[in-house]
């Protein structure tokens, strides 16, 4: 079994799934702001895959990933890499472009 990959990655930066190419879900995210807030603390690490371009996506965790980009902008999120793609994925909009 392969060893866990963990980082720290900026949220606004990362890829956007084509399964969430508009972003965050709105009413989603409006319940996370108002049940966190600014604070990120304790937030589970998002699920990350680099794609052949170097280029980090989204597997999971998209809204936590927009709330903290939003709130939070320049803040470092806990992320686990859980595989290289074979295609580049640098063409998605990155969760900075889709900030309601």
């Amino acid at each position: 079994m392969s060893e866990r990959v963990f980082l720290d990655v900026d949220p606004a930066t990362l890829r956007l799934p084509n399964e969430r190419i508009d972003g965050a879900d709105p009413a989603k995210l409006q319940r996370q702001i108002a049940k966190h807030g600014k604070s990120l603390a304790g937030m589970p690490p998002v699920l990350i895959y680099r794609g052949s371009d170097g280029e980090l996506m989204l597997s999971d965790g998209v809204t936590r990933a927009t709330r903290a980009a939003k709130l939070c902008p320049g803040s470092l999120i806990p992320a686990e890499l859980l595989g290289t793609l074979a295609h580049p994925v640098g063409h998605l909009p990155t969760v900075k472009e889709k900030l309601p």
